[in-house]
């Protein structure tokens, strides 16, 4: 294995964010939950620009997930707004250093002025290669794996023919590569229904740290985290050393 292949296989290709603690960081300076939403997005910002200068192809984050309606309604409205602003404010900037934005979820429940937004984003970065930035709004992992069965009836293909590969092929990710490396801020330890079946093999790290305290320090410590893995696929160590010596050959 050249040193080359070494060093790329020791970065992530795609990493996902549950970007939790916005409410929580907030709430411990006195302050609305909705402030800290705020400082979330300023995270945000860093995070995009941290990850593509590392090199990592697909960023996706958990903006907002199909559970989060249930939350008061002046925290919804704002970051409903928050998304309309933050597009506005940020895609000339993403698009300048060749960010790609896709949004995956249901935006059947968005208003226009976010959806028209959305478009708008989506279609002047479209061309961008540096990295793809997927913001998972109004999105669940079951809702995914849902529509992509409902698509695969509706292509009339028969029981017997649906397997693993035909359902992956229509979730929301389908081009792109599952995720390497996973990773939720804020000090819980559970991955709350997202990308469920993309996140079947990836390396997980969880961060005490809440966002909007997520330095780039603690990003570094997450990647080298990740390069620090052995990753199995459902191996054994012994397969995966064969694979490895079979490779240096």
């Amino acid at each position: 294995m050249s040193d080359q292949t070494q060093r790329s296989s020791a970065l992530p290709r795609h990493v996902a964010i549950i970007m939790d603690g916005n409410g929580r960081w907030a709430q411990q300076r006195h302050m609305p939950r909705t402030y800290g939403h705020k400082k979330g997005v300023e995270t945000t910002r860093k995070a995009i620009s941290f990850f593509a200068r590392a090199g990592v192809e697909q960023l996706t984050l958990f903006a907002f997930s199909s559970e989060n309606w249930n939350r008061p309604q002046d925290e919804v409205s704002t970051l409903m707004s928050l998304f309309v602003s933050s597009l506005k404010k940020n895609t000339d900037e993403l698009h300048a250093n060749g960010i790609r934005i896709r949004f995956i979820g249901d935006r059947s429940a968005f208003a226009d002025k976010l959806n028209q937004q959305i478009t708008e984003s989506e279609h002047k970065t479209r061309d961008n290669t540096t990295m793809t930035l997927n913001i998972a709004a109004n999105y669940g992992g079951q809702w995914d794996i849902v529509q992509a069965v409902q698509k695969l009836v509706a292509s009339g293909l028969a029981v017997d023919d649906i397997n693993a590969q035909g359902l992956a092929s229509h979730l929301s990710l389908a081009d792109a590569p599952d995720p390497d490396l996973f990773i939720r801020t804020g000090g819980e330890q559970r991955i709350s229904n997202f990308l469920l079946w993309q996140l079947a093999y990836s390396e997980l790290f969880f961060s005490e740290v809440l966002w909007p305290d997520f330095s780039a320090e603690e990003m570094q410590r997450a990647l080298d985290h990740f390069a620090g893995r052995q990753r199995r696929f459902g191996k054994t160590g012994a397969q995966v050393a064969a694979d490895t010596e079979h490779c240096d050959a």
